[in-house]
């Protein structure tokens, strides 16, 4: 298929999309409200609550002392899956509303506590924490479905009615501090994970890589691995969730690149397109060996550009064959949950090539729901048959008539980008 034909059924579908989408809203002071009344029927007067706890969450603010949570939705506890972020997410085609109810519903009852050793007197280690609030978070995030959770809470949870610009921005649940956390029944913890358990000498890269191989998604071990449930023994500590996401992305991709080191280029130009969430990802694959960029284009008014006069923001990161030594300066975890994408699909064709993924960020995203919504629409970019260009150059020059930027602009920030020839045309109107 032509490139030109690909992007006019892209655009008639990406119509229909905007459509549906605006067919939901809620009311942000509403939900919040349904919440406390739903808590308030939940909660027992010694502000204890039984609940199915489909998640945990473990803050990076103070570290290494961090509040570290069990996520519950609050009347929603025969629906508790559908609380929890993962892929399933996309395939339901939840909106940056739908994100914002969810997480609103989940109440996070958290402790303050140090990320290597628990308890009153710090004198156990988070490896050998198997009792009390944090052993009955591990026992939520290995388990391989919601588990039933009863917990003591001090006081009632920190629900803010003046909303703000930046409670729009940063959709959270209300939080309350636990006294106390127990477990309602067995957990079922599947056995590759207990495996990752139970042999102390095994590092995390290797564990994460075994359950990934063994069909867990990311979701689910960046889940264990913040739950200080993987590493050597001694090593073992609860990692913020915020920072496990990016370690998993980032290993899984590792591993990823490796499978394809040795296999053949692909061997045309292609063009991949999918927008999910006010962002539209274009994927162009080029002959040769594997090489990344992620460009990011940031339209003023969106979450990440919030000021409507600023003017489109860019940012970039790239990795050559041996790929990357550092951390990204620019594009943070959107980088590696983009990267994973792109490795999936490439592993799964037995190819590599050069990939140049361009993001641009419309100011239909106007609160953040995380990397999972690159993830997810990076990965699903492949589902189609995608386009064929000549050229690296044709396919770039094709792909910057539907972006807010000219070529010379992309030249100037992408160095992939960067080496191709210039004409009159790449300047842009």
């Amino acid at each position: 298929m032509r490139l030109d034909e690909y992007v006019d059924i892209e655009a008639n579908e990406r119509a229909e999309r905007r459509r549906l989408a605006k067919e939901k809203s809620y009311a942000i002071m509403d939900q919040l409200e349904r919440f406390q009344h739903r808590f308030d029927e939940a909660v027992q007067g010694d502000s204890t609550f039984g609940s199915v706890s489909p998640s945990i969450f473990v803050g990076s603010g103070n570290y290494p002392n961090v509040a570290t949570g069990i996520l519950s939705p609050v009347g929603h506890e025969e629906q508790a899956d559908r609380f929890e972020t993962s892929g399933a997410w996309y395939d339901e085609g939840v909106g940056i509303e739908d994100v914002f109810q969810r997480r609103t519903s989940l109440l996070n009852s958290n402790q303050a506590t140090d990320v290597r050793r628990v308890g009153a007197d710090a004198s156990t280690s988070v490896h050998d924490a198997w009792e009390g609030f944090v052993g009955v978070q591990r026992e939520v995030a290995i388990a391989d479905r919601p588990v039933s959770v009863e917990i003591g809470l001090d006081g009632a949870p920190e629900i803010d009615f003046d909303v703000s610009d930046d409670d729009i921005a940063t959709p959270t649940g209300p939080r309350a501090r636990a006294e106390s956390a127990a477990l309602g029944e067995n957990p079922h913890v599947p056995r590759p994970v207990k495996k990752t358990l139970e042999d102390d000498d095994w590092q995390a890269q290797g564990a994460m890589n075994y359950l990934y191989r063994r069909g867990f998604d990311v979701y689910e071990i960046n889940s264990i691995l913040s739950a200080g449930a993987l590493g050597r023994g001694e090593n073992r500590r609860l990692v913020p969730t915020r920072w496990s996401i990016t370690a998993v992305d980032d290993t899984v991709g590792q591993f990823l690149r490796g499978t394809i080191r040795d296999t053949p280029s692909v061997d045309s130009v292609q063009v991949y397109r999918n927008e999910y969430l006010g962002n539209a990802f274009w994927v162009v694959l080029a002959p040769g060996q594997w090489e990344y960029e992620l460009v990011e284009m940031k339209a003023p008014g969106s979450i990440w550009n919030p000021d409507p006069q600023a003017g489109l923001w860019m940012s970039s990161d790239r990795e050559g064959y041996e790929g990357r030594t550092g951390y990204v300066d620019e594009t943070a975890g959107a980088y590696y949950a983009a990267r994973l994408g792109v490795l999936e699909h490439l592993s799964d064709i037995g190819r590599q090539a050069k990939v140049l993924v361009l993001r641009h960020v419309s100011d239909d995203y106007w609160g953040p729901v995380g990397v999972w919504q690159v993830r997810e629409t990076v990965r699903n970019a492949f589902g189609d048959e995608g386009a064929e260009a000549e050229t690296f150059g044709d396919a770039v020059r094709g792909v910057t008539e539907h972006l807010p930027v000219s070529t010379n602009d992309l030249r100037r920030k992408s160095g992939m980008v960067s080496g191709l020839q210039t004409n009159l045309a790449d300047f842009g109107p």
